[in-house]
């Protein structure tokens, strides 16, 4: 019964093959098939293509983020080294401007003039102490005329250390400042032989030839000390020279020249001069010393033996520490000896902070090439100090207490 039907099924579509239908059902389903991929070949292009896009752009803003933050980072750290190098730089002006003040107090060096003042200051109070005696007007003449006595010595200082090299890096050296040698030492004598005629002309007047050989002592002093052929500074001498210079020669000359004229005896030399002298040499030293500290480099270079070249400078803080003390130890056994009245140990023992403060500063700043410079000046301050006190204390004895006897 199913192959009649089949047969039947045949006849009806006799017209249509069975490679037609073939034909026919496979066609629409091809183009079907090929138009759904050309579209999803496009879909996919497309997304890929946006894909790529959004990476590209993604990729893009982040590249100018990353630029802008690094250009802002550049920006900062450039605009903080130009802010600080106009910090450097206004900080390096304003100290060569501090700088070039600062090196022409120091070229003038004032406050080492209290060399000259402190041994005259206390040959005058001595001198009054014993004599009841003071002479105003010959106390500042010979003032004028030690003062010329000193600059002598720091200009005649600067020329022979230009000669030998050990002021080449010391900007505050005269000879460097003026650029001239010459010039220099041209003034620096003149000085030495108007000095020189002034005090002759004081002794003369004084009728005392024997302050006139000490001072002749003091300078022949200062001039072994720097000056060529001799130049015992550089053979670690300095320091001795330089007590006897300011010490018993300076000191007992002023004693003489203050206590006496033409008319008076001069007045005999007692042991309250001596211990005083001793005292007054004690710490002019002690500056000479401190001004080692800043130039050891410089005086090793040239063959200049310093004592800090050969101690070095922690042994030459040591020293400092045990010089004070000597000082302090000193005073106190002449006033067990009452060889210095009490006045003098008393007030002169009221300057002992100061000289803990020199201690302490040298013992802090002794590494420190530029901390240290300062360490001669705050021994002026205990030299000028102290002998201000050793003076007052002579001055108050004679005063207050004159049947007490030195």
């Amino acid at each position: 019964m199913l192959i009649p039907l089949g047969v039947t099924f045949c006849n009806l579509n006799s017209g249509i093959n069975h490679k037609n239908l073939n034909e026919y059902l496979s066609k629409p389903r091809y183009k079907t098939r090929s138009h759904i991929g050309v579209l999803l070949t496009k879909l996919s292009k497309t997304s890929t293509t946006l894909l790529h896009m959004n990476v590209r752009k993604s990729f893009h803003r982040t590249h100018i983020k990353l630029r802008d933050k690094q250009w802002c980072q550049c920006h900062w750290k450039v605009s903080n080294c130009k802010a600080k190098h106009l910090d450097y730089t206004s900080e390096e002006e304003k100290e060569e401007e501090v700088g070039k003040a600062t090196l022409i107090w120091r070229a003038i060096k004032l406050p080492i003039y209290s060399v000259a003042l402190v041994p005259l200051t206390v040959g005058g109070a001595t001198a009054y102490m014993q004599t009841g005696r003071f002479l105003a007007w010959r106390y500042l003449y010979l003032l004028a005329f030690s003062v010329l006595i000193i600059t002598w010595l720091n200009l005649s200082n600067d020329v022979y250390d230009f000669d030998t090299g050990a002021d080449k890096n010391k900007k505050e050296s005269v000879v460097n400042m003026l650029g001239s040698r010459a010039g220099t030492f041209i003034a620096a004598y003149l000085s030495l032989a108007l000095g020189l005629m002034g005090l002759t002309q004081a002794s003369v007047q004084a009728g005392n030839l024997q302050s006139m050989l000490l001072l002749i002592c003091a300078i022949i002093c200062g001039y072994i000390y720097q000056c060529p052929p001799f130049r015992l500074s550089y053979q670690g001498l300095g320091e001795p020279l330089c007590f006897a210079a300011f010490g018993p020669f300076a000191t007992t000359a002023f004693y003489l020249l203050l206590g006496s004229t033409s008319e008076i005896n001069k007045p005999p030399i007692s042991c309250a001069i001596l211990c005083a002298s001793v005292l007054v040499g004690f710490t002019t030293t002690l500056i000479l010393f401190c001004s080692h500290f800043h130039q050891v480099e410089e005086d090793m270079a040239v063959g200049k033996l310093s004592p800090l070249v050969r101690l070095g400078t922690k042994r030459g803080s040591d020293v400092v520490r045990v010089a004070v003390m000597a000082l302090y130890s000193l005073l106190f056994a002449f006033g067990l000896s009452r060889a210095l009245p009490a006045a003098c140990i008393l007030l002169c023992a009221l300057t002992a902070p100061i000289g803990k403060l020199v201690v302490s500063f040298v013992q802090e700043n002794y590494k420190d090439k530029g901390k240290i410079f300062m360490a001669k000046y705050y021994c002026v301050r205990l030299h000028a100090l102290f002998g201000v006190a050793l003076a007052t204390g002579l001055v108050v004895t004679k005063r207050f207490l004159p049947r007490l006897k030195f």
